[in-house]
């Protein structure tokens, strides 16, 4: 784990083996579509943020991920939530979204009080992904104090999108 930025950055093997890119279940695609779950409207690309039905976890992806339990497991190294909320961003070396993604979030992050921003290497945690239905980079979490997903974000969403989402959140 490396710190960049404001960011807490993950950079460590699950023993998975598969690298992003490669066919099969733990591809993810690269500054794919927005993808803004619940039926919300979203351009391609937009970064478009989206909010699925209280309590639901991953948008429109199967049972809800308890983020509160990955991140005390040691698993993800020593990060940990935010005092007010989390934004957990999914990345990969080689995506040029992600790259202004995270200057965006560690904007944000240094602006709201009690907000952390954690950077998630995809390709090294691809059972995460998996679990956490990414399918795109760079996905953005919006994550509540308890670690409950409230939101999630598609593409390189701009900052004000980024702050909307948190003052409905808090």
């Amino acid at each position: 784990m490396t710190r960049e930025g404001g960011a807490t950055y993950v950079r460590e093997r699950d023993g998975e083996g598969e690298s992003v890119g490669e066919p099969g279940a733990g591809a993810v695609r690269s500054g794919g579509a927005a993808e803004t779950g619940a039926g919300e409207p979203g351009a391609v690309g937009s970064g478009a943020v989206g909010s699925g039905a209280p309590g639901s976890g991953a948008v429109g992806n199967g049972p809800a991920q308890d983020w509160a339990r990955v991140f005390a497991s040691g698993a993800l190294g020593d990060v940990r939530l935010g005092e007010r909320a989390t934004l957990v961003q999914f990345s990969t070396a080689f995506c040029q979204p992600c790259r202004a993604t995270r200057r965006v979030l560690d904007q944000v992050a240094g602006l709201v009080p009690g907000v952390a921003h954690v950077e998630i290497d995809a390709e090294d945690h691809l059972a995460l992904v998996r679990t956490a239905g990414i399918e795109a980079t760079p996905t953005v979490l919006f994550l509540d104090a308890s670690g409950r997903e409230v939101r999630r974000a598609s593409g390189a969403p701009r900052g004000d999108q980024v702050l909307t989402a948190l003052a409905r959140m808090l």
